[in-house]
């Protein structure tokens, strides 16, 4: 008589790492709900916890090692796909140099910390400066600042949002989201907590988006132009002499510089060009500035566009010159278990040390921007990228101008994807090698614990025992880098398992014995809480743990004079008819989700969203087909009108369109619905780091009817 047995763990398909209860009989998921003792998401869950079960269960996955003969996929030992991908990757360095391979990690990365520990084994085998990740293609200019203001890239203030009072909120639907850059599990309760203390949320948006609908204000901005209104909004500090950055105060280098320069970013400028009236951008500054416990907030929609940096950069200066930094109800810096972001502390980052080949575009820690990935591929010369490493990504869809970077990963000499998927980038692979599934192995939230409005610790052990012969990632990526070290004559060490890594960080962390903390954190106790550890609200402890090296904060750097002068010529340029953004929901935030039938079913959301005014100058009836046009690409999809549009806009979600030749995903290829990345521009940047600029596209729209007569 078999037996059920209860299991715990987080979600890992968002940064929300909410808390399961998994309750499994033999090999099968019996049900999954959220765990009450989880002390950071309280028992909240979302849509895609439930499609684990269908992840795990699903028949598409890759679970043994496959190589591609003769355009067939075959089988192949681990032994014997390790051996020949290392002897190629070898002679095709010792032919070309090092450069000539490349290596993109996808999304998922960051949510297996087997990845996040090991995948320098693979790199320091290749030592190629070819290095990209979705980090430019999300949150790069979070990290920029992160690294220009306080000296570590990963020393990034988050909303406390369970003691603030006032909340403006940029460019960002958490509700969707589940929070990001803020691992913020059940917000839509936390946000209507900040309305019943008698606060108040604002959402400067675009679009009239689930977040907005609950706000207590949402304005309207035009795609693309909130470096206008942010800078206004410091102006408005400084001519009403609200500039007071409280104890952080004397810590400030470049005040009088910021003042100076900012000074023609007025909020009358800022009206001209956003669409946000000048008299709202005083107030929501005089707000920010008036109430003790207030904070500034910006996600996708201001990091991925021309100017991401310079709204990034803006957003941290309003927090900090209104005191909103390292205080309670503010934004402060999370104090994690593991990775404890301190002076010293390794993977602090480094900006422009190196350039792209082609572009020129700066690196920024060991990466470059992931817009120029295509051309590295397709331009000869010396350095061109012949060979290609993807783990857990799928750039075909997932980044700018799909359909250049589909005809580059065409073009390669030698593909290797880690991947447990054949999606519309792994098609092009040589070699597939596929790691256990989630729910196979054991976890600890790294990246996301260092986001979190609350500090806690959980560690999951695995819900289910890998299947005989398979390999974790980890595993794959040591042996891998062993293999190609060897045939290169390099001495490559594999690491230990990262559990081991864990305990290490854990023992010696802020949270330990020898830190002298009560909580006495390690693995085995850890191991010992199923349910995770409470380790209190976040606290002030930024001026202990600033990581520049003269321990103060630099207001003002080069790259930001750039943005301001690139800002002031962009002045005069005419805003597009049509702009494009993304669109996010709370089933479908990634490229990777929609193969699981609990996360596609319902009302199709991958249509076009416009304003019902905007269709009726074209023509167009709600439900129709449109054709829209950009300067690298056109889809057709359908289009229904919505009031929650600002005129002007065209909203297009990301991820879709899986009908590509190959692909071998059995539910979402019967899905409508068209990739917005085959219209993004992967010329359309921001100019200070690469980062993707995703939305404010120009794009052209026009009937089907009418197209077909030109």
């Amino acid at each position: 008589m078999s037996t059920q047995h209860t299991h715990y763990r987080a979600c890992h398909l968002c940064e929300a790492i909410c808390g399961l209860e998994i309750v499994t009989e033999e090999d099968r998921i019996i049900s999954i709900k959220g765990d009450d003792k989880d002390p950071l998401s309280r028992g909240h869950i979302c849509p895609k916890a439930t499609a684990l079960k269908d992840l795990h269960e699903d028949p598409d996955r890759l679970k043994k090692p496959v190589k591609k003969v003769d355009g067939v996929w075959q089988p192949v030992s681990w032994e014997q796909a390790f051996d020949d991908i290392a002897q190629r990757i070898a002679a095709l360095q010792q032919e070309h140099g090092d450069d000539v391979v490349g290596v993109y990690a996808g999304n998922p990365n960051v949510h297996n910390y087997g990845n996040l520990t090991h995948g320098r084994v693979l790199r320091k085998a290749l030592k190629t400066k070819n290095n990209f990740s979705a980090t430019s293609l999300d949150q790069l200019p979070h990290h920029l600042a992160g690294w220009a203001l306080y000296g570590h890239q990963f020393l990034l203030p988050v909303p406390d949002i369970d003691q603030t009072d006032f909340m403006l909120i940029f460019g960002a639907n958490p509700i969707a989201s589940n929070g990001s850059m803020m691992t913020v599990p059940d917000v839509k309760k936390r946000l209507k907590a900040i309305q019943k203390r008698g606060g108040r949320f604002v959402v400067v948006d675009p679009r009239r988006s689930e977040t907005a609908e609950i706000a207590d204000q949402h304005v309207f901005i035009k795609p693309g132009q909130d470096a206008y209104v942010l800078l206004a909004m410091l102006n408005v500090l400084f001519n009403e002499d609200r500039v007071d950055a409280g104890h952080l105060h004397d810590r400030l280098d470049g005040l009088q510089e910021v003042k100076q320069q900012i000074t023609p970013f007025t909020p009358e400028l800022a009206q001209q060009k956003s669409g946000v009236d000048a008299a709202q951008i005083v107030e929501l500054a005089r707000t920010l500035s008036d109430t003790p416990r207030a904070v500034v907030y910006g996600r996708m929609g201001v990091s991925v566009q021309q100017f991401g940096s310079l709204c990034q950069w803006a957003i941290q200066l309003l927090n900090l010159l209104t005191g909103h930094v390292d205080v309670v109800g503010g934004a402060l810096v999370p104090s994690s278990a593991v990775a404890y972001v301190k002076p010293g502390e390794a993977g602090a980052g480094h900006f422009d040390l190196y350039r792209s080949r082609v572009s020129q575009l700066p690196e920024f820690g060991g990466e470059f921007p992931s817009t120029v990935l295509a051309e590295e591929m397709l331009t000869p010369g010396p350095g061109q990228i012949r060979a290609m490493f993807t783990l857990a990504g799928n750039p075909v869809l997932s980044a700018p101008n799909g359909r250049r970077l589909d005809a580059a990963f065409a073009s390669l000499e030698l593909m290797v994807a880690l991947d447990f998927y054949i999606n519309e980038t792994t098609r092009h692979a040589d070699y597939i090698l596929p790691p256990t599934g989630p729910l196979e192995h054991d976890h600890y939230d790294i990246a996301f614990h260092r986001l979190a409005v609350r500090n806690t610790a959980r560690f999951n052990e695995p819900v289910f025992d890998a299947e005989e012969g398979s390999r974790h990632d980890w595993q794959i990526l040591n042996e891998l880098g062993a293999a190609i070290g060897q045939a290169k004559g390099l001495d490559v060490k594999p690491l230990p398992p990262p559990d081991m890594l864990m305990d290490m960080g854990l023992q010696t962390g802020p949270y330990s014995a020898k830190a002298g903390s009560d909580h006495a954190l390690s693995l085995a106790k850890l191991k010992a809480e199923p349910h995770g550890v409470d380790l209190g609200p976040l606290k002030p402890s930024l001026t202990e743990r600033l990581c520049t090296e003269n321990g103060r904060i630099e207001l003002m750097h080069d790259f930001i004079l750039n943005d301001l002068q690139r800002l002031s010529a962009h002045t005069d340029k005419a805003v597009p008819r049509f702009s494009l953004i993304g669109r996010r929901h709370v089933r479908s935030n990634n490229s990777w989700m929609h193969n699981y039938h609990r996360l596609i079913k319902g009302k199709p959301r991958s249509h076009c969203l416009m304003h019902p005014e905007d269709l009726s100058s074209l023509g167009v009836q709600d439900g129709a087909e449109i054709l829209v046009r950009s300067r690298v690409g056109e889809v057709r999809t359908v289009v229904h009108a919505s009031d929650e549009m600002m005129q002007g806009v065209v909203s297009i979600p990301h991820g879709w369109g899986h009908q590509r030749e190959g692909v071998k995903l059995s539910i979402a290829t019967q899905q409508v619905g068209v990739s917005v990345n085959d219209l993004t521009d992967d010329e359309l940047y921001d100019a200070s780091t690469g980062n993707a600029a995703l939305n404010g596209v120009p794009v052209e729209v026009l009937p089907v009817e009418a197209e077909a007569t030109q």
